[in-house]
């Protein structure tokens, strides 16, 4: 169903958002689709501390130098360079100009697939438009080590949200390179629920891009979104995305080309003020995901592990929770998912990164950068 943009009432807006940040401190229950808990098969050791980290990227390259160098950014407009094996950090300058406040900042960082030539840096980021209204937006620049103080060089924004809106949330804007080289984008409906069903704008939609911002076959690839805070590819070439629902209907999808997610059509969960929602996905044409939570547990940043120091989840889906303060697994299998473990961390967990080693590091809301290696047995 298309339609164009429309906006609630500012009193229904502001009531609407004070029932998504009390959301966000929520915890969650269990319910018929709830995974396990267990004991933790990992130890954790603190790397590092932050004010509001949001995002980390391993440097790939070759040499001792960058193996164990990572960007981590914040959502207050820095971006650091940290050793983690001693948690020395240096800040980096060059960033563009950031429109902080909310949700909104420095986003996702993530490191081009041939950084070992390019040292070429992608970075997304809440951008200031007319009239107080903000806007996604994503750009590259090349990272300068080993003279003083790292720096981003000839940075340049490719891509833009449009329309810019008011507002401080949904912003998504995750990264992740595709085997070939190219772009998807998350880019969220901005708590505007009805442009993410409109065609004509990017609101609501993941975006496939080249490397220098290109659209590809059309303006999106996917519709229907809310408001996707992880995005990873599996080592089969597939496509996985973590979504926040409203209240409840927190989706695991996976992402194929010309889909419509249903929001804000269909949904598992309901408004914020209990309207309910419908929950029909597949009957009225839209993609069904496939693992949903309800009550939320707000999912945040996602990878799908590869690495060999934890080889029984080697496939996998690995996500952190927000108002859910967990570690989750979800295990794939081809285009099917189930449920796995659901490990309290204590804290609100933002992003999950894979280190080049195997390891797994994890970004509390909090501040702490932390490292999980598996138990002693």
């Amino acid at each position: 169903m298309m339609r164009s943009p429309v906006r609630m009432t500012t009193a229904l807006m502001q009531a609407a958002l004070l029932l998504v940040l009390a959301a966000c401190g929520a915890s969650p229950s269990a319910n018929a689709q709830q995974g396990s808990g267990g004991d933790r098969p990992f130890k954790v050791t603190g790397v590092a501390n932050f004010d509001t980290p949001w995002a980390m990227s391993f440097l790939p390259g070759s040499g001792v130098p960058l193996t164990n160098m990572a960007l981590v950014s914040e959502r207050d407009g820095r971006l650091w360079l940290v050793d983690v094996r001693t948690g020395a950090r240096q800040a980096v300058a060059g960033l563009p100009k950031v429109a902080v406040g909310g949700q909104g900042g420095l986003g996702d960082v993530v490191a081009s697939p041939d950084f070992a030539g390019s040292r070429r840096i992608y970075l997304t980021f809440a951008e200031a438009g007319i009239g107080g209204t903000k806007g996604a937006a994503l750009g590259y620049g090349t990272l300068e080590l080993g003279q003083g103080q790292p720096r981003l060089v000839g940075f340049k924004v490719i891509w833009r949200q449009q329309p810019k809106v008011s507002g401080n949330v949904h912003y998504s804007h995750r990264i992740a390179f595709a085997p070939d080289g190219t772009i998807f984008l998350s880019s969220g409906e901005r708590f505007q629920f009805d442009p993410a069903q409109d065609p004509r704008v990017d609101l609501g939609k993941i975006i496939h891009l080249t490397a220098e911002g290109q659209p590809i076959a059309g303006r999106f690839y996917t519709l229907g979104h809310r408001n996707v805070l992880g995005l990873a590819f599996a080592p089969d070439g597939r496509l996985w995305a973590t979504e926040m629902g409203p209240r409840g209907g927190d989706e695991l999808n996976l992402i194929e080309k010309g889909k419509n997610y249903g929001w804000p059509e269909a949904s598992y969960g309901s408004h914020y003020g209990g309207t309910p929602i419908p929950d029909e996905h597949a009957p009225r044409g839209f993609a069904e995901p496939k693992l949903w939570w309800n009550p939320s547990i707000s999912p945040a940043g996602l990878i799908v592990y590869s690495g060999d120091r934890f080889p029984e989840w080697k496939g996998d889906a690995i996500f952190g929770a927000l108002s859910g303060r967990a570690l989750v697994r979800a295990d794939l299998n081809g285009a099917n998912a189930r449920k796995a473990e659901q490990w309290d961390m204590g804290a609100r967990i933002r992003e999950v990164e894979q280190g080049p080693n195997g390891d797994i590091y994890v970004l509390e809301d909090e501040g702490r950068l932390l490292r999980l290696d598996p138990a002693a047995r």
